[in-house]
């Protein structure tokens, strides 16, 4: 008979460049269905952003609202993606461009800007080619995702630039759990806590 589960088990790797897919019996509404990006992840705790709720803002919505004028056509129709309930009113930038923009946190080949900087030169076409903009985020307490993790809340898959960037959003969370020979809507619904 295995061991009670005792709470968290501690941080042996960070989850950092990984997804976090919820599994089929989550029961918070806010992430049922989703796919996180974990953007940083230690003994503090973690943060990511859901990649696969879009919100009702075009991005050219977003550029008028902040006074950035320019951006191309296929720019502005692009929807502004929910990154978690986390710091709604913050914007982030999501790209894989080497570059240094400011206020930007970097995680493998991927990096999470939150500056106007950045909106700039896109709209000048300046900016990253491949990029998502989310409003808000997720993030969890010290050793409360391990235990969200141990629970069967989450699975947990690499993330590489090509799924991140080039899976329709709508796929995201099923075209991520295949990356591992998974079908996720195939597995057992019982558990899973946020």
């Amino acid at each position: 008979m295995p061991p009670a589960y005792n709470g968290p088990m501690p941080l042996e790797r960070s989850l950092a460049q990984s997804f976090l897919l919820a599994m089929p019996g989550m029961e918070d509404p806010q992430f049922a269905g989703s796919a996180v990006l974990i953007c940083q992840h230690d003994g503090d705790g973690a943060m990511g952003v859901v990649l696969n709720r879009p919100t009702d803002v075009l991005l050219g919505e977003l550029l008028d609202q902040l006074g950035i004028e320019g951006g191309s056509r296929e720019m502005k129709g692009r929807q502004v993606l929910w990154g978690g309930p986390v710091q709604i009113e913050r914007g982030f930038v999501l790209h894989d461009d080497p570059r240094a923009w400011p206020s930007t946190l970097r995680f493998g080949a991927f990096g999470l800007t939150n500056s106007r900087e950045i909106l700039h030169a896109m709209a000048r076409g300046e900016g990253p080619e491949r990029y998502a903009v989310v409003i808000g985020h997720a993030g969890w307490g010290a050793e409360q995702l391990e235990g969200e993790i141990a629970q069967n809340a989450w699975l947990t898959v690499p993330a590489s630039e090509a799924l991140v960037f080039d899976t329709g959003i709508t796929s995201l969370w099923q075209a991520a759990a295949g990356q591992i020979g998974v079908d996720i809507t195939r597995l057992a619904e019982y558990s899973g806590r946020a």
